[in-house]
């Protein structure tokens, strides 16, 4: 084999990769993280999660890709261990789908039906398929996506090809086949495969490379088994590494799935060997075919899914001892197990972290509409305890708005779909102005707080005011969240027009304040207080509108939302007239 076939071999290798690489991506693109919600959601059983566990895998071809989300679960406290421990036995199972298709290319002779299944048959037909999807879809277009995965599944194959074709000549090479003679030896063997799998971070990758070397009839039954055991070692390398840094037990996670492949390995070699000292397989001699890999391969897995079943539990002991419990008072104190499901793990896969990050900035909008609606009970009757609560309600916001904005930042870098990254600028939009009410209840708050250290009040008929004046503050905050948390576009409209109901009902209010000013009825000071907390709730309404603004449709250059307010929805728009005068006669001042 001479310089220009080793050149082909590793170009091979290197379109192997990225086919695998790029299909696995739009396989997850393209799920849009129903299958990693369902995951979530749907492993209460043992036996759920290890079905789910091999479900999402064959989907998303990648058992690493499952690992990870499963240590990321664990780390944010979604899932249990007992949970993990069935999903991490499944994905081992789903990820021998992808020998069998990679199994295909081994296909030679038969007849017309038998050959168009071999993939240099059909692999050009879905490239050009591929490439016009890729070509005329949107970006972030289930067109576009399905377009990546066939050219992505295309590259693959072609590199496997390649491969094949430029170790063919290693055949007749006297020391390449002493090489490999050399991984027969059970050790060797194990530790080639989990080498070469724990550089590429893939054993469905490493495998497929084995494959493509047994295309070309170079590589033995003694050779491959041994490889093939230390393939499945070498993949716990990827959640190992993504433990790093995490929680106890998001590391006992990454832990359990080593040693169920260690332990599975370890009974697998023992038995086989034990029974090849005695009977002496003559098969092990005898070339292996791509198809006799993906069988191995699955009876493996399947097999040690079986075996270590029953003894899950001993499995997340033995983890237990590895990673010892540190005694910690606060661990659950630092920050919520919403923010804690933030994991980076998950921007690998967007559609499930958009999820997430919708849920999370649902639970910051409940945390803002109960501080304003705090605010309002003590502003009837003041109370230390609900201001301390209040406090504590707004510092839990801005929490809320540092990492999840922290966040979002990072998932824009991602590739979102055309839906995801229209929802990814309502959230990045709606989460300032969330915050920004939260600060406004706590404004209010402390006005109240002046007034009760000070001894002061309002007047009976400034009290009657403001109370009605809260009423449609209530309302208005309660339908902007609803609107929100649903992303329903048409009650978002329904805020605009209490917004100008709650202006009127401010100026209005002003207008009397003045008046009682000048009768003497109510004080400077206490005059001053009131025209500060009419302010904030002017701005809270303010706010919500923003925010329902930005659920229905902007145009995506639109910067003026206030001209887009004026223009669209205020200026003639029978809707929002009509709406208008019937709220004009709901919430009026006494």
């Amino acid at each position: 084999m001479d310089i220009f076939g080793v050149l082909t071999m590793i170009g091979g290798l290197a379109l192997f990769l990225y086919g695998m690489s790029t299909m696995g991506d739009g396989l997850v693109m393209l799920s849009g993280g129903k299958l990693e919600k369902i995951l979530e959601k749907m492993t209460g059983k043992r036996i759920m999660a290890l079905l789910l566990g091999a479900f999402v895998t064959a989907v998303i071809q990648s058992s690493s890709a499952t690992t990870v989300m499963v240590v990321g679960f664990v780390n944010s406290g979604i899932m249990q261990l007992s949970q993990a421990v069935g999903v991490i036995m499944g994905a081992n199972i789903g990820t021998t789908i992808t020998s069998w298709i990679l199994s295909l290319a081994g296909i030679d002779g038969g007849n017309v039906l038998l050959k168009l299944l071999k993939p240099s048959s059909f692999s050009p037909v879905l490239a050009a398929i591929g490439i016009i999807c890729t070509m005329t879809g949107k970006d972030g277009s289930k067109k576009k996506t399905i377009g990546t995965i066939l050219l992505g599944f295309s590259v693959l194959m072609f590199g496997m090809e390649t491969m094949s074709s430029a170790v063919s000549p290693l055949k007749d090479s006297a020391a390449f086949t002493g090489m490999l003679t050399a991984f027969s030896n059970p050790i060797l063997g194990m530790l080639a495969g989990a080498l070469l799998t724990a550089v590429v971070q893939s054993s469905s990758a490493s495998v497929g490379i084995l494959q493509a070397l047994c295309i070309s009839g170079v590589v033995s039954y003694g050779a491959a088994i041994p490889i093939i055991m230390g393939q499945n070692i070498g993949t716990c390398v990827t959640a190992l590494i993504s433990s790093i840094g995490a929680t106890k037990n998001a590391k006992k996670a990454a832990f359990i799935h080593l040693y169920f492949n260690l332990i599975g390995t370890i009974i697998f070699m023992v038995l086989f060997y034990a029974a090849n000292h005695f009977l002496n397989f003559s098969f092990m001699v005898e070339e292996a075919s791509a198809a006799s890999i993906a069988l191995i391969h699955s009876i493996f897995n399947i097999s040690s899914a079986v075996i270590m079943f029953p003894f899950a539990n001993l499995l997340i002991k033995l983890a237990s001892l590895t990673i010892r419990d540190e005694k910690s008072l606060n661990e659950k104190e630092n920050a919520s197990t919403v923010l804690k499901g933030l994991d980076e793990r998950f921007l690998e896969t967007p559609a499930f972290a958009m999820q997430l990050c919708k849920n999370t900035i649902n639970e910051m909008a409940e945390y803002s509409r109960k501080t304003i609606l705090l605010a309002m009970e003590i502003q009837n009757e003041y109370s230390e305890s609900k201001f301390d609560e209040i406090e504590e309600l707004e510092q839990t916001v801005d929490e809320y708005e540092d990492v999840l904005g922290s966040y979002l930042v990072k998932l824009a870098g991602k590739d979102l779909s055309t839906d995801d990254s229209h929802l990814l600028t309502i959230m990045l939009h709606s989460m300032t102005n969330l915050e920004r009410i939260s600060d406004y209840a706590i404004n209010i708050a402390e006005v109240i707080k002046k007034m009760h250290d000070q001894g002061l009040s309002f007047t009976d008929k400034a009290k009657l005011e403001l109370n009605s004046l809260s009423v449609a503050v209530r309302d208005i905050i309660n339908l902007t969240m609803v609107a929100f948390e649903n992303e329903d576009a048409e009650k978002a409209f329904d805020v605009e027009p209490l917004e100008e109901v709650i202006d009127d009902l401010v100026l209005d209010m002003k207008q009397r304040h003045v008046l009682r000013l000048r009768s003497g009825i109510c004080s400077m000071e206490v005059g001053l207080y009131l025209e500060d907390i009419l302010t904030y709730y002017e701005r809270v309404s303010d706010h919500c509108s923003n925010i329902a603004v930005a659920l229905i449709e902007i145009p995506a250059d639109e910067l003026d939302m206030h001209k887009y307010l004026g223009v669209t929805i205020k200026g003639s728009n029978p809707k929002f007239q009509e709406e208008y005068f019937r709220l004009k006669q709901v919430y009026i001042l006494p």
